[in-house]
């Protein structure tokens, strides 16, 4: 009975290279899609579209300690209300009736008594107010919490970029081992199409009976079929590391050559101080700080000063007896509130105790995070060590039984059920692989050790 020895070839090919996996690396293709995943991803360009914008509220905080100008006029136009009497005749009849007689002319004329309307009737007022902040403690605090509300998001920035990165590793490793199970599979279908082949030939020469051509479609069907699922999975998979790049999703996907297990040194750190958890929490703490001496600030009294330039005058008039000045200085402090400010600086204490309570309570939860990662990872790393023992001793053992098959010394099965045990262990060994890479990604998300440009 002679097999295809290039399908045998190629399958001893695929096992030899998984048995090798821990002498060979190769990892540039993955490090440029990250590269490209952290340029062009949506979330990450969102967040930096949050940032921008405190950004700018910082900018904005910073301006108001500066001079502002604005303009102002109002034009008045009244009839009626409230009059004052000036008694003008009363005041000045009699001495012009004097004069008049004295001169012999009447120079002098008779005056009527004036009703003054207080409403100011066709009279505009325009002007140019100049006002500059001399001590007002709010927009100091102000200014202090809009930089450190641009830190937060710069960390929640990274936040993202770091879960981002975990994410498109996780889904590249997963392709990568879609992708050799397809190659597994394929490789497994060839040889058992010619295992049908040759056990039909058999039964036609009365050498075997029927049951072993049955068994051997069946064998054909099973494969193929597991071969559909894999390409299906390799697709998917390919689809969801394309929207994570955020490009067309039907892209292909170029891969590394990963043939090495991750390094152990992740294994062994104990830190999470990196994480941009705990920088928002200890960026959130000073920002309450600073809310808490914002609620105190009503202590100290706000100081400014102000002048404006204009002209106002009846009947738009313009010279120089309208044009005016008027610079002043306001002093503003607030002596009573009713405890309304006090109430305040006891919410922001409240605040910040809840936010030590909370900082220490999420460091542990990081730390538990990494010692599952770790141990997670050093349990892929024992089931590829197995895997790979069990790799050698099933490719022997489909070796040996395919020498006894030939020379008729066993039945169908017992070589079916070798060569199933080495399909196993090589869709084994390529799925412990890949987990022991996804377990490292998980390891360096937990202790934020990816350098992130």
């Amino acid at each position: 009975m002679k097999f295809k020895n290039q399908t045998l070839y190629q399958l001893l090919l695929l096992s030899s290279a998984l048995l090798a996996a821990p002498f060979a690396k190769a990892q540039g293709k993955l490090d440029e899609y990250i590269r490209q995943g952290l340029a062009s991803n949506e979330s990450i360009m969102q967040q930096n579209f949050v940032l921008e914008k405190n950004i700018y509220a910082l900018k904005e905080a910073k301006s108001m300690f500066l001079p502002e100008v604005t303009f102002s006029t109002t034009y008045t136009k009244a009839d009626g209300g409230r009059t004052i009497d000036f008694p003008t005749g009363d005041l000045f009849n009699g001495v012009y009736s004097t004069l008049n007689r004295l001169t012999g002319s009447n120079a002098f004329p008779q005056l009527q008594n004036q009703k003054i309307q207080l409403n100011p009737d066709n009279f505009y007022d325009a002007k140019f107010r100049t006002t500059l902040p001399i001590l007002n403690a709010e927009l100091i605090y102000n200014k202090r919490i809009k930089k450190q509300q641009v830190d937060l998001q710069k960390a929640e920035v990274l936040l993202y970029k770091r879960e981002l990165v975990k994410e498109i590793k996780t889904a590249y490793y997963n392709y990568q081992k879609a992708v050799y199970a397809t190659g597994i599979y394929e490789s497994s279908l060839r040889l058992v199409y010619e295992g049908q082949r040759i056990n039909t030939k058999l039964y036609e020469n009365s050498k075997v009976n029927r049951t072993v051509v049955l068994r051997s479609q069946n064998e054909v069907s099973r494969i193929n079929a597991s071969l559909i699922s894999a390409q299906k999975t390799a697709e998917s998979a390919r689809y969801y590391f394309n929207f994570l790049l955020n490009r067309p999703l039907t892209d292909s996907v170029l891969l590394d050559d990963i043939k090495t297990l991750p390094a152990r040194e992740q294994l062994l750190g104990n830190s999470v101080t990196g994480r941009e958890e705990l920088s928002k929490l200890r960026i959130a703490k000073d920002i309450n700080g600073n809310l808490t001496g914002l609620a105190r600030s009503y202590i100290v009294p706000k100081l400014g000063t102000f002048i404006d330039l204009g002209s106002q005058a009846f009947d738009w008039k313009f010279n120089n007896n309208s044009r005016y000045y008027l610079f002043g200085v306001s002093l503003q402090w607030n002596l009573f509130s009713s405890g309304k400010n006090n109430y305040r600086v006891k919410q922001a204490i409240a605040d910040q105790n809840a936010l030590a309570s909370q900082t220490d309570y999420v460091q542990q939860q990081l730390l538990t995070e990494l010692k599952v990662r770790q141990a997670s990872m050093q349990s892929a790393i024992a089931q590829y060590e197995a895997a790979q023992s069990q790799l050698k001793t099933s490719q022997a053992y489909y070796g040996d039984m395919l020498k006894l098959y030939k020379q008729g010394m066993a039945i169908y099965i017992e070589l079916l059920d070798a060569q199933n045990q080495w399909i196993d262990a090589q869709l084994k060994t390529n799925i412990s692989l890949y987990d022991t890479w996804i377990a490292d990604a998980a390891i360096e998300r937990a202790n934020a050790s990816f350098t992130i440009q």
